[in-house]
Formats: structure tokens, C-alpha cells, sequence
């Protein structure tokens, strides 16, 4: 019934394509890798029995180039593609010229790709599947009048969400009617408009994100290989998962596994999946949307279930039989490694990776697709890898936690895990000390980065504010032995500097920023400064390497404060650059598909000042929750 895998063509980079290669040569499966030009080194395209270029400097070019991927599918002789997750994965014309090409699609069928891929057609999916989805319009907006009344019948805040949204893209909190019809002006103002492209949600108050790895085979068989809890999110994408979902009752779990079966069965669903629900304080359950591929945190799935879910795809995609999944053992968290530093709200950066130490020990297991020597781009995903702890129970798991954080080591780029020490010692994340699990999704925004979307009306994140943490000195740390005992030294870099006439001391271990105060705020240096230098220079910079995707605005028109200038994607993450004040558009330095560094200038403003005069707009920031799939507080 099924047609076998002899040689695998992976359809993606980095650490899932390493993830990928590793069960294939396990199965005895010949692999074939793709690359681009800054991927030439990396290490899965030498781990690949074989490896071709995709010529070009863009994803358009390379990793999304569908043809290309299917002339390399016949030069190589594959029998079967692999799409990871992203790029291609989820795309129905790609999985269609595949099958047409006699090959196997490591995926489900096209028509369910369809029929998931939109979100306004999965939720008539979950309607047919007697799945509640979160409630909404199941239609495109169309004008104000009907935004309005949607909000004044459930009131507000409300969700504007792209119909093909996900991954972090495409959703916007509107807080009452002033902000809607912002919104809707701004959409609506744009060259053709968008405003069919997004539909609208009720916005649920302190649920969490909850989902289930769960798996069909053409024979009708299904499973549910465990549940995860991905509530700790920025930008509505997630940072930590972990499996089993704690905390939850029985009665919640089989709601959650009944509604994935009939999910799957009502689309003919052929592969693995991951169906994600919203789970209110109360035990209301709704559905978000099914992710039809492999998902980056299936790895605590894997832990627990002690079953390797890249097999259970080839062998499903062969015709073969799923594995019923066990009942979960022991706890696992995963931990994405990324290239954004928490003193600026996890803002992706970039650089070369000067040194890494990756922990070890019982328990711990890393995925990942970097070496010492690599450089982190900004045309790709900031995720480096995934450190995967598990343990007897979740108590145990949160302790090896803390120790293998103390034992990583990373630098050349910041990344996440000093703010990953704050959240594993935080009661309302471990539930210790006699304390309830308390986290919902906007939960790590709020306790530690501070990103009120009040705050990003003003054009910059809220914890861009300032205080205490703008007075931080940048440090050096040694390790030295006094009277023969080991310690650690940390000076003010300038006085380093001072010492060794500006160059860097060999040994010295530069580490991000350190986290200050109670725990409760992660700072952004000196960015008040800037912010209010800028409010008189007139100068709307970004704050980031990236691409700018849209330009908002044209040169004469008036703003007023809030209102979206431009759009930048830096690592597929999109930022919104707002109007800190009202004014008018002076000049527009950029155009889509532009690159800029950090404080290029992106517009400039004449604004009104509040005694009349004209003044200029401060630098923009990273301004708002501008991405993401999730609804929820």
C-alpha cells in the first residue's frame, strides 16, 4: 500500500536536516542534502551521503526555490522528500510536485495541507470536527462596521490575526476602538489593501498554549504521543516547551486527544501533526490551529515517549503502521537556543561564534546545526539549537535544568540563557516552595521583558524605559587563583581596555549582559538615552539587522502617534515601526526588500510638539507583538 524509502532528499537546513539525517542513516536510508551559499560549511551538508547548491542570496532562490528543489529531487535519483518544518513543509503545491514527481512526500496529502494551511479554513475544519475554536469570524474582514460589532459583542481586546499567519506571524492586539480603527486605516491604506488577508478572534485572558504530538497512518490508526506546554513565549513564538503538559486534569487531557482524533479524521490526516488548543484557567478548551508537519519541540515528545518521531514519519509515509505511543515517562524540557539578547528584548542579533560548551550528563541531549567558527546571518532563523533536559519528574527536571545552564557556554552572539537562569528559579514557573503553576502566554513578556502592547503604541518596547537598568557598564570576567583558591573576577571593560590598550585579553569570558535588580525586568542599556535624544532629531531608525517587508507610509502624508510606519523581518521574525508622536512623513530612506543594520535610517518625521512647535520623532524599536499564532495572556 505504500512505496518504500531508499534515498531521502531533505528540503531544509540546520539542525532539523541534521536531525533528519541522523534517523535516515540509523534506517539505512541514503540521504541528499541542499545548501546554500552561507550554508556551505555547515555541518549536515557534510554528515549527507550527498549534497547540491542552491545558487542564490535569498529564500526565495534557495530554500523556498520549488522547482529547483525538484530538478535536484531527480538529478540526486531520491525516492522521497523530507520538508523538515518551515520553508516548503506546509506549502501544497510543493508536496503536489513531488508526488507528481513519483516521489514520497514525508508529509500529509496535499488536500490536507489545503485545507489546514489557511487559518479561516481550519477553523470551518474544527466547526466540521465539532472542535470549538476560539471565537471569531470564520470570513475575512471587510469593513470597519463589521470589526466593530464583533468587538461590542465580545468586547475587547480583540485578535487581527493573517489568514496565513504562523511561525510569528501575523497578529495584532487591538485594546478598544481607537486602536481598531487604526488598524483598519493603516490596512486598508496599504497599495491594493491587505485588510482580506486577516480575520478577527476574541482574545482569552490567561489561557495557556497547550498541544498534542499526535500521529495517523493510512491504516486509520492514530495516537497522541504526548501533550506539551508551550506557554513561555515572546513574540507569540515559543522559547521552552516541555512534555508532558503540566498541570492539567484528566478530564482536560482526553478532551485535548479526543478533539486531535477527530481533527485528523475529519481532513483524512496521513502523517504526524500537531494539534494546538488554548486551555483557559477554568478548563475551557479551544482550538487554535493543527501545525501539519514536525514541529521544532518534538523532541520532548521523543523523550517521553521513548519513541524517535522522525522514524514513525518514513515509516507512516511508506504505508507502514504507526507505533502506539506508551504512556509518558519522566519530564523533558527543551530549550531553543537562539541569537537574541535578552537586554533588549530578545532582539535577533547576529555574529560569528567564538566559542562554544555544550552541557552534558545524564539527561541531556542536543540538537543542534552550529560549530565554534560559524556565523549566525540574519537571512536565516536565529535558533542555533536545542538543549533537551530530562528527568524522573518535573522537579528533577527543573534542578538538571539549573545545572546545565551553569554549565553552557556560548559566545561571539547573546543568547537567552541568562534570562533562562531567572525563569528556572521563578516560583511561578517551577512550582516550588508551596507555589501553583502560574504561566500563560503573554506570562515571560510581562514578568521579564516588560513588552505591554500599551508600551509599543509609542513606537519602542516597554522596557526600553530606562532607570536603573540604562546606568549598566559593560563587563569583563577572569578567572583567577587567590592565596590558591579559584575565583572569578568581573572589571568594567574599560578599564580593560585601559590595561591592554583596547584589545581583548585571550581567556577572557565576555558574557551577556547581566540580569539586575530582583529578577523581575531584563533592561536595554542605555536605549532611553537614545529614544530621547531621538524625540528631537527627527530620525526613526531600526533597531535591528534585518529587511524591511513593507513601508506603510508615503512621503507627505500625516501620522499620528501609533500609527504603523514599516515593517522589518529580521530571522523570520517580523517587527512593527511605529509613530512615536503625530506628524508628518518627511522622507523614506528604504523600500521593501531593502537590508538595514542597526540604526540605519528608516523614515524621518516632522512631529508637532506639545507646545506647538515642530519637532522630530525619537529612534523606533522592535514596537509590537507583530507575529505569531497564539491568542492568549
Amino acid at each position: 500500500m505504500g512505496q518504500s524509502v531508499n534515498k531521502l532528499l531533505i528540503a531544509n537546513r540546520g539542525e532539523i536536516a541534521m536531525r533528519v539525517v541522523r534517523t535516515a542513516r540509523e534506517m539505512g536510508i541514503a540521504t541528499v542534502a541542499v545548501y546554500s551559499e552561507q550554508d556551505r560549511d555547515a555541518q549536515y551538508v557534510g554528515l549527507a551521503d550527498e549534497a547540491y547548491l542552491l545558487p542564490g542570496d535569498t529564500y526565495q532562490d534557495t530554500y523556498l526555490n520549488e522547482n529547483l528543489l525538484i530538478d535536484i529531487l531527480h538529478r540526486s535519483g531520491a525516492d522521497a522528500v523530507h520538508p523538515g518544518y518551515g520553508f516548503l513543509s506546509e506549502v501544497p503545491s510543493f508536496a503536489a510536485k513531488v508526488e507528481e514527481a513519483g516521489a514520497v512526500w514525508v508529509g500529509p496529502h496535499r488536500t490536507a495541507l489545503t485545507e489546514l494551511g489557511d487559518k479561516i479554513t481550519a477553523r470551518r475544519v474544527a466547526t466540521r470536527a465539532k472542535v470549538p475554536p476560539v471565537p471569531g469570524l470564520s470570513e475575512p474582514v471587510k469593513d470597519i462596521r463589521t470589526l466593530l460589532d464583533f468587538a461590542h459583542t465580545h468586547g475587547y481586546p480583540i485578535m487581527m490575526k493573517r489568514t496565513d499567519g504562523g511561525g510569528g506571524h501575523g497578529i495584532t492586539v487591538v485594546r478598544d476602538d481607537e486602536e481598531l480603527r487604526r488598524f483598519y486605516t493603516n490596512h486598508d491604506a496599504l497599495e491594493g489593501g491587505d485588510l482580506d488577508e486577516y480575520f478577527i478572534e476574541k482574545f482569552i485572558d490567561k489561557a495557556r498554549h497547550v498541544e498534542t504530538q499526535s500521529g495517523r497512518d493510512c491504516h486509520g490508526n492514530f495516537t497522541v504521543y504526548s501533550t506539551r506546554d508551550c506557554s513561555l513565549q515572546r513574540r507569540n513564538q515559543k522559547l521552552v516547551e516541555e512534555a508532558p503538559a503540566p498541570y492539567l486534569s484528566g478530564k482536560v487531557t482526553d478532551t485535548l486527544k479526543e478533539y486531535s482524533r477527530s481533527l485528523f479524521e475529519t481532513v483524512g490526516y496521513t502523517g504526524l501533526g500537531t494539534c494546538e488548543f488554548m486551555v483557559t484557567p477554568n478548563g475551557k478548551v479551544y482550538f487554535l490551529e493543527v501545525n501539519p508537519r514536525l514541529q521544532v519541540e518534538h523532541t520532548v515528545s521523543e523523550e517521553v515517549c521513548g519513541l524517535d518521531l522522525v522514524r514513525e514519519q518514513l515509516v507512516i509515509a511508506a504505508g507502514g503502521n504507526l507505533t502506539p505511543a506508551p504512556e509518558p515517562r519522566g519530564h523533558s524540557f527543551e530549550l531553543r537556543i537562539t541569537s537574541e539578547d535578552p537586554a533588549t528584548n530578545l532582539t535577533p542579533s547576529a555574529g560569528t561564534l567564538e566559542r562554544i560548551v555544550w552541557p552534558s550528563g545524564p539527561g541531556v541531549r542536543i540538537d543542534t546545526g552550529v560549530v565554534e567558527g560559524d556565523t549566525v546571518s540574519p537571512k536565516f532563523d536565529s535558533m542555533m539549537g536545542k538543549v533537551v533536559v530530562t528527568a524522573q519528574d518535573r522537579a528533577a527536571a527543573v534542578a538538571r535544568v539549573r545545572r546545565v545552564l551553569d554549565e553552557m557556554v556560548i559566545e561571539g552572539v547573546p543568547t537567552p540563557i541568562p534570562l533562562f537562569k531567572e525563569i528556572f528559579r521563578n516560583d511561578a514557573f517551577t512550582a516550588e516552595h508551596g507555589h501553583a503553576f502560574d504561566v500563560s502566554t503573554k506570562w515571560l513578556e510581562r514578568t521579564y521583558l516588560n513588552r505591554e502592547a500599551d508600551a509599543a503604541r509609542g513606537g519602542q518596547p516597554a522596557s526600553l524605559s530606562g532607570g536603573e537598568d540604562a546606568k549598566r557598564v559593560e563587563t569583563e570576567t577572569f578567572v583567577i587563583e587567590m592565596n590558591d583558591r579559584r575565583v572569578k573576577l568581573t572589571v568594567p571593560s574599560d578599564i580593560v581596555a585601559d590595561l591592554t590598550g583596547g584589545s581583548r585579553v585571550r581567556g577572557v569570558q565576555r558574557p551577556t549582559q547581566p540580569l539586575r535588580g530582583s529578577g523581575s525586568h531584563v533592561g536595554a542599556g542605555s536605549a532611553r538615552a537614545s529614544v530621547d535624544d531621538g524625540a528631537k532629531s527627527g530620525v526613526i531608525a531600526s533597531p535591528m539587522q534585518a529587511v524591511v517587508t513593507r513601508i506603510n507610509v508615503a512621503e507627505g502624508q500625516q501620522v499620528a502617534k501609533g500609527d504603523l510606519l514599516v515593517v522589518l523581518e529580521s530571522m523570520k521574525m517580523e517587527n512593527y515601526v511605529y509613530a512615536p508622536a503625530a506628524g508628518t512623513v518627511k522622507k523614506i530612506f528604504v523600500g521593501p526588500a531593502d537590508g538595514v543594520e542597526a540604526g540605519d535610517t528608516l523614515v524621518t518625521l516632522d512631529v508637532v510638539g506639545a507646545s506647538g512647535s515642530t519637532g522630530h520623532a525619537g529612534r523606533a524599536a522592535d514596537g509590537h507583538d507583530g507575529e505569531g499564532k497564539e491568542n492568549a495572556q
